[in-house]
């Protein structure tokens, strides 16, 4: 932690996305030369979710990898599963920077990055490269200028050309960094994508026998009435899990920085609350029925311990592995035996 601490604070004199890119960088070339084992080391505590089996609970969020071109890199931090993209069709330059900051106080990110990636070929032609046999999810996205009523076209290209490679695939429809996007949260817009990519998913599993759980990514702002009215859909057309949650639009808990005036999604310390509570609300209403993967403000084991409690089986960490580094991983899993 000590080590972290001086690796941070080093990091952090460079701007976030130029800190992004280099630790990627310096990663790959840790695992290279066989150092990362320095940083964290794996943890067994095998658990069984969507009929996959974890290693361990302790997963990396979508948005750290967003191309596939660390996966290998990554696996040596000991997570129990690693999530990549968010992916769109086409490649895509996302919103113009700066895009992403972070509120160190508050142990925070605000990023309003907009699905920045190289584009689902260019994410399969890494997938084709990984020597990483662990459990794999793949966030799918729809591209910016695509207009809502054609987004499952989107997500049925995306879909179609990473399943093979996926043990998971999770559809984010709650990002708030593209336009109009969270409509898809709702009603039939909501129902008739699932129902398209479920279509997909049993002709994949008709052809090859492998069966690929589709996750949804809920957003933390939605409201009591406007969860159950999603639950509803997601028992309906047989989801198989859903993650809660992604960035938030308040600015709870960060009223004090300047920068909480940018535009984007919050994540990190501010938003545990929230998303717990969000968590909490899913489990009261469906029960065992669908896993909960619980993502949002987790820096602690007590924090990853609080989801667990509210109903998630399985946790993912992003802006708390950058505040507080890998040791994060091992501390979760190690706590939970």
């Amino acid at each position: 932690m000590m080590c972290y601490a001086l690796i941070r604070k080093i990091l952090f004199c460079l701007a976030p996305e130029r800190a992004h890119d280099f630790t990627l960088k310096a990663l790959r070339l840790a695992q290279k030369w066989r150092l990362t084992g320095f940083l964290s080391s794996p943890v067994s505590s095998p658990v069984k979710v969507m009929g996959l089996e974890f290693p361990n609970f302790v997963g990396l969020a979508a948005g750290l990898d967003k191309n596939g071109e660390y996966i290998d890199a990554l696996s040596t931090l000991g997570f129990g599963f690693i999530e990549v993209g968010t992916v769109t069709p086409r490649p895509q330059p996302g919103n113009v920077s700066p895009r992403l900051f972070r509120l160190v106080e508050q142990k925070a990110i605000i990023n309003r990055m907009g699905f920045n990636n190289k584009g689902v070929e260019y994410l399969v032609g890494c997938l084709k490269k990984t020597k990483y046999k662990g459990v794999l999810g793949i966030n799918i996205g729809k591209n910016k200028d695509t207009p809502i009523e054609k987004a499952v076209d989107d997500y049925l290209y995306s879909m179609r050309l990473v399943i093979p490679f996926a043990s998971y695939i999770t559809i984010n429809v709650s990002s708030p960094n593209t336009e109009n996007l969270r409509q898809l949260q709702h009603g039939e817009l909501l129902q008739s994508l699932l129902r398209a990519l479920k279509a997909e998913q049993a002709e994949f599993f008709d052809k090859t026998n492998k069966y690929v759980p589709l996750v949804v990514k809920i957003s933390p702002d939605l409201t009591p009435d406007e969860l159950e009215q999603m639950c509803a859909i997601f028992v309906a057309e047989k989801i198989e899990g859903v993650i809660a949650t992604n960035t938030t639009l308040s600015r709870d808990g960060v009223e004090s920085s300047p920068l909480a005036v940018e535009t984007g999604g919050l994540s990190g310390k501010p938003v545990r609350k929230r998303s717990t509570e969000t968590v909490k609300q899913l489990h009261m209403i469906l029960g065992n029925k669908i896993p909960i993967i619980g993502c949002g403000g987790i820096s602690s084991a007590e924090d990853a311990a609080e989801k667990m409690a509210a109903g998630a089986s399985l946790v993912q960490v992003y802006t708390g592995l950058i505040y507080q580094g890998p040791s994060l991983i091992r501390e979760i899993c190690q706590t939970s035996k």
